[in-house]
């Protein structure tokens, strides 16, 4: 009989800390405050690089004009350490496909795939830029109204208007508008015994009210 020499294998533990309660030193490279995850972003942006036809000093400075670069982009949580990782590589990609376009020994149909790649990926990093931006809320767009002209001839009212029967003003009631009258039209006062008309002799009288007295002696006749 044979035995089994392989008891059951324990299952693995990984401690896990809170954020919070971390102090990261590496939070400029992935944004977020575990160190572990930055580690880890910053290592997968690097392994992203074309490296093979680099030597030891170039391959020193690819790496780190990739930590400054993910440094620049700054990002502040863990999504905008996902996009400005995607960013950095999909540039990487895409000049590495156009400088294999540019070849002198590339045939066309080779040239032509590197090229087609390339702007492939130049689009996608566009669509992340686009990502970032809109995440950090920089894709908004707020229009904002100056002022309002109103047209010679034309009618405008401010203040709110309550519609027939009463009831609450629509919301397109409610809207301001600049206050004007047509030109050449008279404003009337709202005493009429002071207002005044021109004359036949551009002298000014006083307007008549409209109405009169009625001598109740003459009445009758």
């Amino acid at each position: 009989m044979s035995r089994n020499t392989n008891p059951k294998a324990k299952p693995k533990v990984t401690n896990v800390t809170h954020p919070s309660q971390e102090r990261p030193q590496l939070k400029a490279l992935g944004g977020s405050q575990s160190d572990a995850w930055n580690n880890i972003l910053a290592n997968q942006t690097m392994q992203s690089l074309w490296l093979t036809h680099s030597n030891e000093d170039d391959r020193d400075k690819q790496r780190k004009a990739t930590a400054a670069a993910l440094i620049g982009i700054a990002p502040k949580d863990e999504i905008e350490g996902m996009l400005a990782a995607q960013l950095i590589a999909a540039h990487n990609a895409a000049m590495e496909c156009y400088r294999r376009a540019m070849l002198a020994e590339q045939t066309f149909e080779g040239r032509h795939e590197n090229l087609s790649q390339a702007n492939k990926l130049s689009r996608s990093c566009a669509v992340l830029l686009e990502a970032l931006n809109r995440h950090r809320g920089k894709g908004q767009q707020k229009v904002t109204v100056e002022h309002v002209t109103v047209n010679a001839g034309g009618q405008a009212i401010a203040g709110s208007v309550q519609p027939p029967g009463g009831g609450a003003p629509s919301q397109t009631e409610e809207q301001p508008h600049a206050l004007t009258h047509a030109p050449g039209t008279p404003m009337r006062s709202a005493n009429p015994q002071r207002e005044l008309v021109p004359s036949a002799s551009d002298a000014q009288r006083p307007l008549s009210p409209p109405w009169r007295q009625i001598d109740r002696a003459t009445e009758g006749q």
